[in-house]
């Protein structure tokens, strides 16, 4: 069976957005994304400055899908969160079923104080996506059941 479509409205949109925010601030990040599995970006907030946002999303992706390859050839089933350390910046990620929460920060924050604020910003995330994937599959039933009434003699009438 094919999985529903995801119809995410604006109220949703700006509640996760507002989570992104408080964690962007909470964690001194300069920004924090919001992306789905297939690297596409969902939301952000704080500075992106000049960066490719589509590029750096599918990055995050590939980084994940190859690093979960990775932990498989090891004997685990996935690594729930990766950091990568630079000189001035470092990048956090979590997967958050088939979203990544990544953060973007520098020397002004910790690890610790992201991986914190992260993991609480993860769960209130993880229940917005829930109420997303809830709405949106009770909405294909309900188009379903709209749709059920219509014959094929129905449409070949709409043909004549």
């Amino acid at each position: 069976m094919a999985e529903s479509p995801v119809i995410l409205h604006e109220k949703q949109f700006q509640e996760i957005k507002s989570v992104l925010a408080r964690l962007c601030v909470e964690c001194i990040a300069r920004v924090v994304f919001l992306v789905d599995r297939d690297g596409q970006p969902m939301a952000f907030s704080g500075d992106i400055g000049d960066m490719d946002t589509t590029s750096f999303s599918s990055l995050a992706a590939g980084n994940v899908a190859a690093t979960t390859s990775m932990a498989k050839l090891i004997g685990e089933n996935v690594f729930p969160s990766m950091i990568h350390e630079g000189e001035r910046e470092s990048i956090f990620i979590s997967i958050i079923g088939r979203s990544l929460l990544v953060v973007v920060f520098d020397e002004s924050s910790t690890l610790g104080l992201v991986k914190i604020r992260a993991k609480r910003a993860s769960f209130e995330i993880a229940d917005i996506l829930d109420q997303i994937a809830h709405d949106s599959a009770n909405r294909s039933i309900e188009e379903a059941a709209f749709f059920a009434d219509i014959t094929d003699e129905d449409i070949d009438s709409l043909f004549r």
